[in-house]
């Protein structure tokens, strides 16, 4: 299992080296299966909403559409499945959905090698293991969630807390960094806008996605459009597009400008080594702030954050010519 989760690993590190040949922005990032699923899910709500008139889907619904699109995307057999309703309308909301966000989920990824011939005959993925492999993901998942919701006893239940913690502890810090790398990311948006608490809850969610489909942007860039509309004429001045949203300014003007502060990092430090543990630094303040030391939370992000500078580290001593690249041109994103 080891071995083919490393075969994982080297088929992201091959889009990420040959970008250029998957998408015409190198700032595309990668739809892991957590959030393949979570892009399939409103995905649905969008189409339910278009023919029943709510946003309403139920788990269910949720795992046959997505057992018979992964079958459907990978070229498996389907037979003994039936195919689920608005299907055809679902899977063209889903792949319209990666679009937007700028995101290539992982079957696109894996196709997209094999047919550019991109990965060697030993490190090659059958469609099957993929399917597995996604599928585990999904089902493992599924079983954390239900044992954090199990009884048990007091000690089980404080280790499956902690296990729940430090999971949501690396979603936010990871959705921060994509999002810092690709603005269209909605699904790093959807993850980190209330955390840590800002005020923004469902409803700011909502309006703030409608108003964005009207805009036909990104959910960021509508919440930054807003914001620097605000800041240069006054809270009076934002035409009628933007009434919904009001309500919010504090909110979302706290997250525009945060990212705006880490944005700043990028553009002012050219060594990526420090780039990246300064941002990691910045953002783990920002998530602890206000919280006691003892906090579950704080602990978890403090070996989240040490955890991914420690990779910062090991990648940059082991490609000298990034340090070198990053002074010639490249865009930080690179």
């Amino acid at each position: 299992m080891i071995a083919f989760q490393q075969k994982i690993l080297n088929l992201i590190k091959c889009f990420r080296r040959q970008w250029h040949l998957f998408s015409n922005s190198e700032r595309t990032t990668v739809c892991g299966a957590d959030c393949m699923m979570m892009a399939l899910q409103l995905s649905m709500a969008e189409v339910n909403k278009q023919h029943r008139g709510d946003f309403t889907v139920s788990l269910s619904d949720v795992l046959e559409n997505w057992k018979y699109l992964l079958h459907d995307k990978l070229g498996l057999s389907y037979e003994n499945m039936k195919e689920p309703e608005n299907y055809a309308d679902v899977k063209q909301a889903y792949h319209a959905f990666l679009v937007r966000s700028s995101m290539l989920d992982l079957v696109d990824i894996y196709q997209k090698s094999s047919g550019l011939e991109l990965i060697s005959e030993d490190e090659s993925i059958a469609p099957v293991q993929l399917l597995e492999f996604i599928s585990g993901i999904m089902n493992e998942q599924q079983t954390n969630d239900f044992v954090l919701s199990a009884p048990g006893t007091p000690v089980k239940q404080q280790g499956q807390e902690n296990v729940k913690v430090r999971i949501l502890a690396k979603k936010c810090v990871c959705s921060y960094l994509s999002l810092l790398v690709n603005s269209k990311d909605d699904l790093a948006l959807a993850q980190i806008l209330n955390v840590p608490d800002r005020g923004l809850g469902r409803e700011a969610f909502t309006k703030l996605k409608h108003a964005s489909q009207a805009r036909k942007m990104s959910i960021f860039l509508m919440a930054t459009s807003f914001i620097r509309t605000v800041e240069l004429g006054g809270r009076g001045c934002a035409s009628s597009l933007f009434d919904p949203l009001k309500i919010h300014i504090k909110g979302f003007s706290d997250l525009v400008n945060f990212i705006d502060k880490l944005q700043e990092i990028v553009g002012e430090i050219l060594n990526p080594r420090v780039a990246g543990g300064r941002i990691l630094s910045t953002v783990k303040m920002h998530l602890i702030k206000g919280r006691s030391n003892g906090d579950p939370f704080c602990q978890a992000v403090e070996e989240v954050v040490e955890y991914l500078d420690l990779k910062i580290k090991n990648i940059s001593d082991s490609q000298h010519e990034v340090s070198t690249a990053s002074t010639t041109g490249v865009s930080p994103a690179r």
